[in-house]
């Protein structure tokens, strides 16, 4: 068992709402039970009772369900107290609870507990506040998929190929003078390469659930006029950006999240870039500057009323290793139609922010230029240090590959491989880390 020590936290979220829960996990929690609600519970069935203070007051009245360890969430005794959400009956709950000898969960402890009991690895754990913060539909089926283990399945069956390969390769090693099977060298060369393509497979789904969870910070770049507030507004479904003819209206960056195929996409509309005397608005195209660093992709608007070339001066300064996209607004306001073609690398989009024509094109314009492949259906949520593991995984696999000849060194580079994965699932990983990880969720979970 992972701690003594029992603990308690509201594990709603803050404010009023028809339901509002307790949690509570630690070793029998039989006697806490029966203090709160007046009588025995029975176990794994709800049952509907009165909470009751220190004094017999009824605190309130709701559902009781008491789950025996080690057939729980955390894996010892829990018990979940759903009574009305209000916010000052469930500080009372909590308080009561408190009183009975639990403490404040610290944020993710819950959880924590459930992976330092086995009951979830670490990759499903993580998965847990995936789901909890996804912001799209096709980000929430990739979160259950990777709870439920699909992410850690593929990570298992990589590293059962990598220890069995491992195996005979340090039998040789440990015991030369013994008949043990020779490792022969062209199946070593073909195990590794099945292990390697597999392991690439896995990496390319993790990039595309790494898209859904972090989601794409798009940036909407351009002079002044050219529709960069009509292009948001168009792309978000409703009116966020202050939209006129005059020169300089937007001051500040504008964020709204959009669902783009299944990815959540951030894009920011910022104040045209000009030379200005203006210091509200100088304030704002240094802002507009400092996202186009950070940005994913970006959008590069001109007006097809005038040169269909974007200002050379911007596009100059915009980070070469950002993907760009020429967006050439306003076409109804001309003869132009929607048309989208590559040139030189780069995408060019032809469109009207105002009718919507050709912004479909653009969408998936976007998509294409950050690399995703629409297979959401398998893909699972990955965050940085799953494909940190992944790529080192990968680069330790590519070293051995080059020193079959040399056993020493080809073992090595397959433990150091089989390290890395099993970093993800928490078979090897540093408790600093899993502060680290658990720190962010939220109390109550």
């Amino acid at each position: 068992m992972a701690d003594r020590e029992t603990i308690a936290a509201i594990a709603t979220a803050p404010g009023r709402g028809g339901i509002g829960v307790v949690r509570v996990s630690g070793r029998g929690l039989g006697g806490l039970a029966q203090a709160l609600t007046g009588s025995k519970l029975p176990p794994r069935t709800a049952v509907v009772k009165r909470f009751h203070d220190a004094h017999g007051v009824p605190i309130d009245e709701g559902i009781a369900l008491y789950f025996p360890a080690p057939h729980s969430y955390t894996g010892e005794d829990v018990l979940e107290l759903q009574g009305h959400g209000g916010p000052v009956v469930l500080r009372l709950l909590l308080q009561r609870c408190i009183e009975l000898g639990a403490r404040v969960a610290e944020p993710g402890e819950f959880t924590r507990r459930a992976f330092l009991n086995g009951k979830l690895d670490l990759a499903q754990a993580e998965s847990v506040v995936d789901l909890i913060d996804a912001t799209t539909t096709q980000a929430a089926r990739c979160a259950v998929r990777s709870l439920q283990g699909e992410f850690s399945s593929r990570i298992h069956v990589l590293t059962a190929g990598i220890v069995e390969l491992r195996m005979l390769v340090e039998a040789i090693l440990d015991f030369p003078e013994e008949e043990v099977e020779a490792l022969d060298r062209t199946d070593a060369q073909n195990r590794l390469a099945h292990v390697r393509a597999a392991l690439a497979d896995v990496l390319q789904a993790a990039r595309q659930g790494s898209l859904m969870r972090e989601g794409l910070h798009v940036v909407l770049a351009g002079p002044p006029n050219v529709g960069k507030s009509s292009l948001l507004n168009r792309l978000a479904g409703e009116d966020l950006s202050i939209v006129t003819e005059v020169p300089g209206t937007t001051r500040d960056t504008i964020r709204q999240v959009i669902d783009l195929g299944g990815v959540p996409a951030y894009i920011i509309d910022t104040a045209g870039l000009r030379e200005s005397d203006d210091p509200v608005e100088r304030i704002g195209i240094e802002r507009a500057w400092k996202a186009i660093a950070t940005a994913d992709a970006i959008l590069l608007l001109s007006d097809a009323t005038a040169a269909c070339e974007p200002d050379d001066a911007i596009a100059s300064r915009l980070p070469a290793d950002i993907p760009r996209i020429h967006v050439v607004n306003k076409i109804d306001l001309g003869t132009l139609s929607a048309r989208s073609e590559a040139r030189g690398g780069e995408s060019r989009i032809w469109l009207s922010a105002k009718t919507g024509e050709g912004v479909d094109e653009l969408r998936q314009a976007l998509l294409n230029a950050v690399g995703w492949e629409g297979h959401g259906e398998t893909a699972f949520l990955a965050r940085e240090r799953h494909l940190r593991a992944l790529h080192a995984a990968a680069t330790h696999l590519g070293v051995a590959a080059t020193h079959a000849a040399q056993l020493e060194l080809f073992a090595e580079e397959l433990r150091l491989a089989h390290d890395a994965l099993a970093a993800i699932t928490g078979e090897f990983t540093a408790d600093d880390l899993l502060g680290e990880i658990f720190s962010r969720f939220c109390i109550g979970k």
